[in-house]
């Protein structure tokens, strides 16, 4: 079993504890107060140089799917760094807008995009439409046609592979809602290769989120490019390879392929199809951000139990929905690491909303009292962006810690910001 401490290591025990590269995190609590959101700026740059390691040399292009965290400083380093964004609304395209991204490296995903969104990312330039449906075909060219201009498209396709992840982030099997069916594709190109105001310019598959296996990737690369020779076998050319994002992290003992790693073996697979003058894309979410953050909670009760003991922090399901959401494990681990004469017992971490799906974690050993502050790892991914105001909560502040430097860069829901946009009705 992996026991090493996710996120790390710019997540690691030091002096004065639990430290993100060279800061405190107990010194942010206390200056910021709780919950909090701090992220690794390091990290997220070193999750990103295993991608561009993985594509030296390479026509490529690395889109960040912001749907992981969509926080517009943390937009703001992979953007610095070069990055496209893969978006799915869009209030996501203001925030690349916002956050000083390259609209033309922005691919449009999602199966259910509006004819304003299509109108205002049009208008904005964007690189591409990562088509989800025969219907969006015909509305997005008629969008277009409406413009004067012609939409860039890449059809996305469903390969049914089984990606061996939980089944409500699984999205490459024929019960998915997403993409257009493997038997489907090539009629598909067909038709839209002869629509006005559509531009053919790629192809685009993803199979699912959290993949710890290589073979899914492996077994849908090879059904994505035989319809790649198929398609362009009839005369439609395509200038990418869009094979999506997925790969997962590590939250407890799960040790997923390295991203270098893994990409060498898509691109062997790739030139074996004498395929390489494509520009190849890829959309990483979860596996930059993931174990870039953490979030610390205090513990306010120990409340001892027949059946369960709880260990209730300030922490709940709208500030960590995964748990609730997914059944998803992240490692709760204090700021000030136990003696070794220290008296652990067995809580499920809780938090205040009133739901019984309010947890954080199940079954935890901790050395646990009132007062004391906790991590809660691998919560840079599907945390904050998924973040809601349940029972009235305002969001947590978020930080971004830059070596010794640390900026909030997301102040604390107040309780005013709650109520705005709201009125009495008399």
């Amino acid at each position: 079993m992996n026991h090493t401490l996710p996120g790390a290591p710019y997540f690691h025990y030091g002096d004065p504890g639990l430290m993100v590269e060279g800061l405190s995190l107990a010194a942010l609590a206390q200056e910021h107060g709780t919950p909090l959101y701090v992220y690794s700026k390091a990290a997220m740059q070193g999750a990103l140089a295993a991608y561009q390691a993985g594509f030296a040399g390479r026509k490529a292009q690395i889109c960040y799917a912001m749907k992981a965290n969509s926080s517009l400083a943390v937009l703001q380093v992979f953007a610095r760094a070069g990055c496209g964004f893969d978006i799915v609304s869009g209030g996501e395209l203001a925030r690349v807008r916002a956050a000083g991204g390259d609209m033309q490296k922005v691919i449009f995903s999602g199966v259910g995009k509006t004819r304003l969104e299509m109108r205002d990312a049009l208008a904005a330039g964007i690189g591409c439409f990562n088509v989800e449906s025969e219907p969006e075909i015909e509305v997005l060219n008629a969008v277009a046609v409406s413009m004067g201009l012609r939409a860039p498209i890449s059809i996305r396709v469903n390969p049914n592979v089984d990606p061996k992840t939980h089944p409500y982030i699984s999205t490459g099997l024929k019960g998915n809602k997403f993409g257009i069916a493997h038997e489907r594709t090539l009629a598909t190109y067909q038709h839209a290769a002869t629509l006005p105001g559509l531009r053919i310019v790629g192809i685009d598959c993803h199979i699912g989120s959290q993949i710890t296996e290589e073979a899914p990737y492996l077994d849908a690369l090879d059904r994505m490019l035989d319809l790649v020779q198929a398609i362009e076998a009839t005369g439609i050319a395509l200038e990418h390879i869009d094979f999506g994002g997925g790969l997962g992290i590590q939250y407890y003992d799960e040790v997923p392929p390295a991203a270098d790693a893994l990409w060498a073996k898509l691109l062997q697979k790739i030139d074996a199809r004498s395929l390489e003058k494509h520009t190849l894309m890829i959309e990483p979410g979860r596996s930059l951000v993931g174990n870039a953050g953490v979030c610390i909670t205090e513990v306010l009760y120990l409340k001892p139990g027949e059946q369960k003991n709880f260990c209730i922090v300030d922490a709940a399901m709208n500030d960590l929905p995964r748990p609730a959401m997914y059944q998803a494990y992240h490692a709760i681990v204090p700021l000030q690491p136990s003696t070794a004469s220290a008296v652990h017992t067995v809580y499920d971490v809780v938090g205040p909303v009133c739901e019984s799906g309010d947890w954080i974690g199940r079954d935890r050993a901790l050395a646990a009292q009132p007062g004391q502050q906790l991590a809660v790892m691998s919560a840079g991914a599907y945390c904050m962006s998924m973040a809601s105001n349940y029972n009235t909560r305002g969001r947590a502040a978020e930080v971004l810690v830059d070596g010794d430097k640390a900026t909030v860069i997301r102040a604390r829901e107040s309780l005013s910001e709650l109520f705005r946009g709201e009125c009495l009705a008399d």
